[in-house]
Parts: C-alpha cells; sequence; structure tokens
C-alpha cells in the first residue's frame, strides 16, 4: 500500500533533472475528472523563469495529450519508481485517443488543484501554464538538429508552467 502524497516544499526539492527527466523519464498529463491522458516524455527542465519556480515540458504537435494541455490551463509532471520503466515505456508509444492505456497497464489518476496526476508516481509537480512556444525549423543555430529530431517536421512545443505546488510521497 503506497502511503498517501504529502505537500512538499520546492525548497526541499532535491533532484538531478537530468537523471529524474533525461533517464528515469516522466509522465505528462492533463485533462479534468472527465477525461485526462498522460503521456511518457525525457525532455524537460526545472529551474527559475519570471521570478518564478518553473518546470519546462515539451511536446510535439501530434501528440494526443497535448490537446488536453492546450484545452486546461494546469498539467501536471509524475516521477516514478524505475520498476515502473515498462508500463512508461508502453504509455510512451500508446496514443490513448482511441483506449484507456493507462488501465491497461493498471494505473489510475489522482487529482490535485482538479489536474490529474498519475497515482503510482513518488514525485509530482503541479503546474500552472505561463507560455506556450512552437518550436520551428527557423531558430535552429545547427542544422543537425532538424535532420536528428525532425526529418518528420512534427516539431515540440515548449510549455512553460509555474510549479503551483510539489508533492512527494
Amino acid at each position: 500500500m503506497l502511503h498517501t502524497f504529502q505537500p512538499f516544499s520546492t525548497e526541499l526539492l532535491d533532484m538531478n533533472p537530468f537523471t529524474k527527466i533525461g533517464q528515469e523519464w516522466m509522465l505528462v498529463s492533463a485533462g479534468d475528472e472527465t477525461k485526462a491522458n498522460t503521456m511518457t516524455a525525457s525532455w524537460g527542465g526545472v529551474g527559475v523563469m519570471w521570478g518564478k519556480n518553473v518546470a519546462t515540458i515539451y511536446i510535439r504537435g501530434s501528440r494526443y495529450t497535448k490537446e488536453f494541455i492546450d484545452s486546461h490551463d494546469t498539467f501536471s509532471i509524475t516521477f516514478l519508481d524505475k520498476a515502473y520503466k515498462p508500463e512508461m515505456k508502453f504509455l510512451g508509444t500508446v496514443s490513448g485517443r482511441n483506449e484507456d492505456k493507462l488501465a491497461e497497464v493498471k494505473m489510475h489518476f489522482n487529482y490535485c488543484m482538479d489536474t490529474p496526476f498519475v497515482d503510482e508516481g513518488n514525485l509530482v509537480l503541479i503546474c500552472k501554464k505561463m507560455s506556450v512556444t512552437p518550436i520551428t525549423k527557423d531558430q535552429f543555430v545547427d542544422p543537425q538538429i532538424q535532420e536528428k529530431w525532425y526529418g518528420d517536421e512534427d516539431y515540440h512545443i515548449m510549455y512553460i508552467g509555474e510549479i503551483l505546488q510539489v508533492m512527494a510521497r
């Protein structure tokens, strides 16, 4: 049985974002109690912008979860134990548009501030959108970025969200 989440001060947050995001991955979720979706992401960051503690996520234009992020003011980032890597791989390859992919991996949404997050996680950031910036071909200084990452021209959109709540088990 998992312990319930407790609010956690950002000042006490001690994590390596290169490991947590780039290697262990995260789940980005948005929506409401009527309908929500989540996806696995390995690109993002945390820091300070415009005097606020923020998280930055990057979502391709083709992703189903993007529709939920665009239509809601908040999104969540959930970090899970390494034991959930197979489930995270599944959640990163299946859309959720035509199936309940969270149910398929026996995971569940919970809600904080009317924002869905994955209840099986151990660290959650609830974020309020502050900025939405499309990444476009003309922004690349290094031409290899286009060649390596965007041959299909399915570009990312950068979302910067103020971290409203941190919760940990």
